[in-house]
């Protein structure tokens, strides 16, 4: 199979997650937050796991000079800061009611061009070699899955029919086709590598600041029972409560260590 038809099938692939939406109309709401908070762990991990055990490391053979790799890495983490911070962009994994329609269609728009830049590091790990490519888009697919489904839910409490919601979200995923093209076509012009520290970046930054943060918060306001201490109330953990911390950290370990395990696979 040609690396061009496997950059094709790759992203196409990655894009078909969009449709994962339709799981969330067959669960409660209750019960769909749990899943989505192991979900986040396990993506928190897994795109710490591609950052250091695989787009680091193959970043290392293919750029000499170690200070512009990280450069590279930091420009990568510091450009998906400033989208978030001047477009209001953030990575929602939580299904609730609370949102409104213009936010709607603000997480399509940041959605599609975070679709977009991932074509970039899918587009330029297949062409490293496929084995990159493939522990790339694991990362990438492990993080996408509660990333579709928090986009969905949100567009389904923001009044769209499901159909709409299904059909948008779904094209919002599509940008990542265009991108990975591109990158393609110009490859032979330019100089990719730089994509792989690049997206080590943005996998870290995602990983750190939008989903780890969320697994705490999630943690941090179910659980908690509440306790006076004379004038004083203060919150403590239960059982249920370390439980479920222990379960996401462990998740979140599973993460790191499956792409751990893909890369000794894969040599």
């Amino acid at each position: 199979m040609s690396l061009f038809l496997w950059i094709i099938l790759a992203t196409f692939g990655m894009s078909l997650i969009a449709w994962i939406g339709l799981f969330t109309l067959a669960i409660k709401e209750e019960i769909l937050k749990n899943i989505l908070a192991i979900l986040v762990a396990f993506s928190a991990g897994a795109l710490l796991g591609g950052a250091f055990f695989h787009l680091i490391p193959e970043s290392i053979k293919k750029i000499e000079d170690i200070t512009i790799l990280f450069i590279w890495l930091i420009i990568g983490f510091s450009l998906f800061f400033l989208m978030e911070q001047f477009l209001n962009w953030h990575h929602s994994h939580n299904i609730s009611s609370d949102y409104k329609k213009p936010v709607s269609y603000l997480i399509l728009i940041a959605d599609g061009l975070h679709n977009f830049i991932g074509g970039f590091a899918i587009a330029s790990s297949f062409m490293i070699s496929i084995e990159v490519g493939i522990i790339t888009w694991i990362a990438c697919a492990a993080h996408e899955i509660p990333q579709e489904l928090g986009d969905f839910g949100i567009l389904i409490y923001s009044g769209w029919k499901k159909n709409k919601a299904l059909i948008f979200n779904f094209l919002s995923a599509l940008t990542i086709l265009p991108a990975a093209i591109l990158i393609f076509l110009l490859s032979n012009n330019i100089e990719t590598t730089f994509l792989l520290p690049f997206a080590a970046g943005n996998f870290i930054y995602i990983a750190a600041s939008d989903l780890i943060p969320e697994i705490k918060h999630h943690d941090n306001h179910n659980g908690l029972e509440k306790v006076e201490h004379g004038n004083m109330l203060t919150k403590k953990l239960d059982t249920k409560s370390i439980t479920k911390r222990l379960i996401h950290f462990c998740v979140f370990l599973g993460g790191i260590f499956l792409i751990l395990f893909v890369r000794i696979i894969f040599g």
